[in-house]
């Protein structure tokens, strides 16, 4: 079903109802609803980090910064990749997600290396839900560097949902599932009543630049347990011990 002209608010409204807009092409100005019989989701609890990727999170080798550069993550998202000729982010989709960003509902997390941007993934939160929407990589694990981040920032910030849409064979070796749509709408209706932060537990970027910050945002409290266990911790053995926390 073709949708009509979207707005940032129709968005938001499909979301909470399990949808999601896309484009055949980049090229093709239209856009289409989807909701997936099967749904791709990142277990927040149990999210698995292999050995390597672990020690290079922790070798804090990519700095990782956090909506500092939206609309270049998602044009770098939108181009031709091996493997990946062709792409579904027109400009109404570049539009609408980037009047997301400034409205406060989307985000993106950012790797660099030697100050060049190599990696990152952009997504939209709702209460305690994020969507993930798509993420790109010029250097080795630079967007699992990334998704590790993300994932500590969302059970920072008390979220229960990863919604990665469509399951591939490159996201389930970093450890996404499927699972019905009726058990994913009861997924989401519960995340949808539950409070949730995006958090920015520091706001200096990681990487050897600078130690992590750990000060909660927003007055939330969360991290005050951790933030006893691991002052003075380069942010990627944070975002670890944030991912091996349990609920």
């Amino acid at each position: 079903m073709h949708a009509p002209k979207l707005t940032p608010e129709i968005v938001l409204r499909a979301y909470a109802e399990g949808l999601f807009p896309m484009a055949e092409s980049r090229d093709d100005p239209s856009l289409f609803w989807v909701s997936p019989d099967a749904r791709g989701v990142f277990p927040l609890d149990g999210f698995k980090v292999a050995k390597r990727l672990a020690r290079t999170v922790r070798s804090d080798r990519f700095t990782v910064t956090v909506d500092t550069s939206f609309r270049d993550v998602m044009e770098a998202c939108a181009e031709p990749a091996e493997g990946r000729e062709e792409t579904w982010i027109n400009d109404e989709i570049l539009a609408l997600y980037t009047a997301l960003f400034s409205a406060g509902y989307a985000h993106s997390v950012e790797t660099w290396l030697d100050g060049l941007l190599v990696g990152g993934l952009y997504g939209v939160h709702l209460a305690g839900a994020f969507f993930g929407e798509s993420m790109f990589s010029r250097a080795t694990d630079a967007s699992k560097v990334a998704l590790v981040h993300l994932v500590a920032r969302l059970k920072a910030g008390g979220f229960s949902l990863l919604d990665a849409q469509f399951l591939t064979p490159h996201l389930a070796s970093l450890g996404a599932i499927e699972i019905p749509r009726a058990r994913y709408l009861a997924q989401l209706n519960s995340a949808l009543e539950a409070p949730a932060a995006w958090p920015v537990y520091w706001p200096a970027s990681s990487g050897k630049a600078g130690m992590a910050s750990l000060a909660p945002a927003l007055g939330d409290s969360t991290l005050t347990g951790a933030a006893a266990m691991t002052a003075g911790a380069w942010p990627g053995e944070l975002a670890m011990q944030l991912i091996t926390q349990t609920s």
